[in-house]
């Protein structure tokens, strides 16, 4: 294939609307690599018969397999290790000081792809139970994907998959060995449940999240939909809550809602909580 064909553009722009992602320059190749399967199994010679297919009537059911092939569900235990260890020392620490009265703590992994990233918070909370005695942790794991969410909901990982990311001890102390692959022992399904949810719908009601996990979603966005995506972000966590992006994302140019902490661009306070801490800082020094 040479260049981006109008058919290439059709399938481009069904997945912005129906996930507001976008098929940047650079991720163009991934259409004919991820549609592979889809061409196989239904007998489709190229892309352009694929869009004349998605125009026909009653091609929801194809317009719903070519957005899940589409779709980035790269996942693993522990991903990017240092963002779960600056968790563990810094934002939890601080979680457990301001919920000491309440001893409940809500969670959203968004993006969860599979569920790793869900089932990762919850060993951190398993592997302290001394701190974490009589609190209630909920995680609410959620995605775009449908796939994903019920592989997620299954939660039966296969051998390759479970030693991504999780040491020995950590493999069989918090899974269990079962015919079809690996699964998470009781304790830790307590604390987790998954939801097929787009981030750019508005937001469940109950109480904020003290924590929100948002990694490697937003770069797949364009500026005006990354607007809408904090504006969801914002809402959807306390006034004092954490926000974590992926290693490689940043809030700075990006938004006026949230602040980065000192040192790591990745781990964000909304705005006037990060404001806030700065002047105590300042007054503490002064």
């Amino acid at each position: 294939m040479t260049g981006f064909s109008a058919s290439h553009q059709i399938i481009a722009d069904l997945l912005r609307a129906r996930t507001g992602q976008q098929m940047t320059e650079g991720r163009r190749w991934r259409i004919d690599t991820a549609l592979a399967g889809i061409f196989r199994e239904r007998g489709i010679s190229n892309v352009d018969q694929l869009a004349c297919l998605l125009a026909e009537p009653g091609a929801e059911a194809l317009t719903r397999d070519v957005i899940e092939a589409l779709l980035n569900n790269e996942t693993y235990f522990f991903r990017d290790r240092p963002m779960f260890e600056l968790l563990s020392s810094r934002v939890l620490t601080d979680l457990a000081s301001r919920r000491e009265g309440s001893r409940r703590l809500r969670i959203w992994s968004a993006g969860c792809s599979t569920g790793q990233e869900a089932y990762t918070l919850a060993i951190m909370f398993a592997q302290e139970p001394f701190r974490w005695r009589g609190w209630t942790v909920e995680i609410v794991g959620s995605d775009i994907s449908e796939r994903a969410v019920r592989a997620a909901q299954r939660a039966c990982y296969s051998q390759f998959e479970i030693q991504r990311g999780l040491s020995m001890g950590q493999m069989i102390t918090w899974f269990e060995e079962a015919e079809q692959g690996w699964v998470p022992v009781g304790a830790l399904r307590d604390m987790v449940r998954f939801e097929r949810r787009n981030l750019l719908d508005a937001n469940e009601r109950g109480s904020p999240f003290d924590l929100v996990l948002c990694r490697n979603v937003l770069l797949y966005f364009d500026g005006a939909t990354r607007d809408r995506a904090f504006t969801r972000l914002n809402a959807a966590l306390a006034d004092d809550g954490w926000l974590m992006l992926g290693a490689g994302e940043t809030v700075v140019g990006r938004t006026g809602m949230f602040e980065p902490v000192e040192g790591n661009q990745g781990l964000c306070r909304k705005r006037h909580q990060a404001l806030a801490h700065r002047e105590r800082r300042a007054g503490q020094s002064g």
